[in-house]
């Protein structure tokens, strides 16, 4: 049997308001320049041995992270540059339209499409209503694989943009001071940088000559006492979600199915 998912937008700026927006360095500067806030947020994954070449799961994480000491324990970064929006997206006019449209994020133009290769699209993990999936509208995707031409290759971008972007956002942690990262798939440590500071490191970022800051320890956080205790026992470096940082953040809990 054949699984299709069909699509339209509606207009409704369900997904424009209340979410977090992941962006890519060059669309964080942006962002940034235009007055608006950007997070950093950091998860850590042990990777005591490089995994075999046909995990395909494993190498999407090493794509998309870089490597680092926690202790003794060799571990793997992800971080992601993202916007929080509380309420309505500065972009989104009166008339729900995009004020950037044209420059709008990847992730928005990807919309409601997943980049991650290995989570499948769901309706009901979308936030349009139910008009926006009827059987007349035009075909977004057949058993798993996009097939809107433009929709393929933006993901495509993403996906390159995230690797791409790696040494840079390893750069900005550096300078910046940001050693936390919760622990992959139970949560993440979020920084709210100053944006005057952070906007600099980005456009530093960019040059390669300047990713020559030694990285700082890396810390594992968590807020289970047990997780800490196991991550110490395998010599990493971890402390207990709430503690004090320079940098001010906090623990956000990875939700079942996210």
């Amino acid at each position: 049997m054949t699984a299709e998912v069909r699509f339209a937008c509606t207009k409704c700026g369900n997904c424009c308001r209340d979410l977090t927006l992941p962006l890519t360095v060059s669309e964080a500067i942006g962002w940034l320049e235009n007055g608006n806030d950007v997070q950093v947020i950091c998860e850590a994954e042990p990777w005591p041995q490089e995994p075999a070449a046909g995990d395909a799961r494993a190498q999407h994480r090493r794509r998309r992270s870089f490597p680092t000491m926690c202790g003794t324990l060799a571990t793997r970064v992800t971080v992601l540059l993202a916007a929080n929006l509380a309420g309505r997206c500065p972009n989104l006019l009166a008339d729900m339209r995009c004020g950037i449209y044209a420059h709008r994020p990847l992730v928005c133009r990807i919309y409601p499409a997943e980049i991650n290769p290995f989570v499948q699209l769901s309706p009901a993990h979308k936030a349009c209503p139910p008009e926006a999936w009827t059987d007349d509208l035009p075909l977004l995707q057949r058993d798993g694989v996009v097939i809107d031409d433009a929709t393929r290759r933006d993901i495509q971008r993403s996906r390159d943009r995230d690797a791409a972007d790696t040494a840079a956002k390893e750069y900005v942690c550096a300078a910046l001071g940001l050693n936390r990262a919760g622990l992959a798939t139970e949560g993440v440590i979020v920084f709210s940088p100053a944006p005057t500071e952070l906007l600099a490191a980005l456009h530093r970022s960019r040059c390669v000559a300047n990713h020559d800051v030694a990285p700082g320890a890396w810390q594992i956080v968590s807020n289970s006492s047990q997780t800490v205790q196991v991550i110490l026992n395998r010599g990493a470096l971890a402390a207990m979600a709430g503690e004090h940082h320079r940098v001010p953040c906090q623990y956000s809990r990875i939700q079942s199915g996210a």
